[in-house]
């Protein structure tokens, strides 16, 4: 993985040393709090319902043992002994005390981690697929092109003032765990007839009020023009997206307004004149960054498939399940990608205590490369596990409550923090999905549901990316009394499309009920083996409907 050179290293300690200073002002009152604001925003610092919260920038979610033991002593020292994994790949916490804030920034310094560009009208922490690297079915690494990206864009002069803030998503793989449809701009590595490797640019994605899967304006980009093909479009959204309202400032938003014809010829007019410049990548440059995510010292080992497939025969239901749904299949023979679900009842969704991080570092060390990657919806992976060990591996994270069998499952769920935390919200997200999740582990016929997920939103912002759940649920105020949308068909992955209203707003006390009834509906409606989402576009959503409100 990256290792900071002096250059990040300087850059941090002294953006640390500023801050410290910033705060001291602050808290003196020589400064008021609107004139802290846009200072504490470029260090990732918010004004949450009922304090601070600060989030903690992870590039492309990817995180080595001893970042996640110092992510461990944050949480037990300075916030309430946990920390939240955010669908950005980035950590955030929810308590910490302004003072206290320039003590963590020093304190992640150390073991090179930042809190910069996490927040403002900025270009945020890059994501990508969490089995970047490892994934069997991968056209390429992605993890160079995030890094490169990274560099390109931190502190980056002429886009330290977006109109909006900005996200970008990297894939390698024709499987999207990157939900790259719904950035702003999302990019996919890809091959042309010539066997040449390039890029697919998509623009224009994005949830909120005004969600939409994003558009290709680029079928094939050349390695070396990534970063001066990026900085064209940057260009266009800063000369003409729109800041009078910030509701339509995203980029989605001028594409719509332009057409996407129109913003294509704007960059390529744009890119025309700096394609040819100091941008472009030559192989040196692209290959120093490519050693810093040359694979780990595999053993070589033989008969993994065989050995993975006879330990789904396990006789314990279980492990069987665990290694059915949490387990993906390697590039490397012989070794396998784990995913960790922190999702169970009684726990936040995402949510995850200090003494758990504790223990993941640990179990990454002796189990793995010491690496762990923070994956999209929520959850943490260990990338490299030998076959042979993962029973051993399973049988230790079941007894630390972290086995659950649930990767993509109905009780995986994603849902932001809601009411209980932010002051935008409208309705709560957590409290349904600890009463879903409870809910669902008790039903028996969850077993045979297969792949689903249900993704939660607590107001329009969609933080929990309800639009593009499997099953959607968006908290509303009617009234001042808390109701729930119900959406169905919605997905991020490389099958991207938005959910659909089932019906009227549904109370609080009735919305775990619905789910159920909609998970009743998709199993008397679907054919053998059919999946929650295939269901769902096969017969429409008004079979649904017809069966929950009853």
């Amino acid at each position: 993985m990256y290792r900071y050179d002096e250059h990040d290293a300087t850059i941090i300690r002294e953006r640390v040393a500023q801050f410290h200073d910033q705060v001291a002002r602050r808290l003196s009152g020589e400064i008021s709090e609107n004139e802290f604001k846009p200072l504490r925003l470029q260090n990732g610092l918010y004004m949450q319902l009922h304090a601070y919260m600060l989030r903690v920038a992870v590039p492309y979610g990817w995180l080595s043992s001893a970042q996640l033991h110092r992510l461990a002593h944050v949480a037990r020292t300075w916030d309430k002994g946990y920390g939240h994994l955010s669908t950005r790949q980035n950590v955030q916490y929810n308590w910490p005390a302004l003072e206290d804030v320039p003590k963590i920034l020093a304190a992640l310094a150390e073991v090179e981690m930042h809190a910069v560009q996490t927040s403002g009208n900025c270009i945020r922490n890059t994501t990508s697929d969490h089995f970047a690297g490892v994934a069997r079915e991968e056209l390429e690494d992605p993890r160079p092109y995030c890094e490169l990206i990274r560099q390109w864009s931190t502190f980056h002069p002429e886009f330290a003032a977006l109109p909006r803030k900005f996200k970008i998503a990297v894939t390698g793989s024709p499987r999207d765990r990157a939900a790259v449809q719904i950035h702003d701009i999302g990019i996919r590595i890809v091959e042309n007839e010539a066997g040449e490797r390039g890029f697919e640019i998509l623009v224009g994605g994005g949830l909120g009020r005004t969600p939409r899967i994003a558009r290709s304006i680029r079928d094939f980009l050349p390695k070396a023009d990534l970063l001066s093909y990026l900085e064209a479009i940057l260009r266009v959204y800063n000369e003409q997206g729109r800041r009078d309202n910030k509701y339509k400032a995203r980029i989605k938003i001028l594409v719509d307004a332009l057409g996407v014809d129109a913003f294509r010829e704007a960059v390529e007019a744009e890119w025309a004149e700096i394609k040819d410049g100091a941008m472009k990548l030559t192989d040196e440059e692209l290959a120093r960054v490519a050693k810093h995510f040359e694979p780990p010292a595999y053993e070589s080992l033989e008969g993994g498939d065989a050995l993975l497939a006879g330990k789904k025969l396990s006789p314990n239901r279980r492990f069987a399940a665990w290694l059915e749904s949490n387990v993906e299949p390697h590039k490397v023979p012989g070794y396998a990608a784990v995913v960790i679900t922190v999702k169970s009842p009684g726990r936040p969704p995402g949510d995850i205590t200090a003494d758990h991080m504790d223990a993941v570092a640990e179990l990454a060390e002796r189990f793995g490369f010491g690496e762990i990657v923070i994956t999209h919806r929520q959850n943490l992976c260990i990338p490299d596990v030998r076959i042979d060990q993962l029973e051993a591996l399973w049988a230790e994270l079941d007894a630390l409550a972290l086995g659950e069998a649930n990767y993509f499952r109905a009780t995986d769920i994603i849902a932001c923090p809601g009411l209980d935390y932010c002051s935008l919200a409208n309705a709560r997200s957590i409290p349904v999905a600890q009463r879903l999740t409870e809910r669902l582990h008790k039903l028996e016929r969850l077993e045979g549901v297969g792949e689903l997920t249900i993704n939660i939103s607590g107001c329009i912002n969609a933080c929990g990316h309800h639009h593009v759940g499997n099953i959607g649920v968006l908290g509303i105020d009617k009234q001042g009394e808390e109701f729930y949308q119900l959406m169905l068909g919605g997905s991020s992955a490389e099958d991207a499309s938005l959910g659909k209203i089932l019906g009227p707003a549904i109370p609080s006390d009735e919305i775990v009920d619905a789910v159920d009834r909609v998970l009743d509906a998709y199993l008397s409606l679907r054919n053998d083996g059919e999946r929650f989402l295939d269901c769902v576009r096969r017969v429409g959503t008004r079979s649904f409907k017809e069966r929950v409100y009853v």
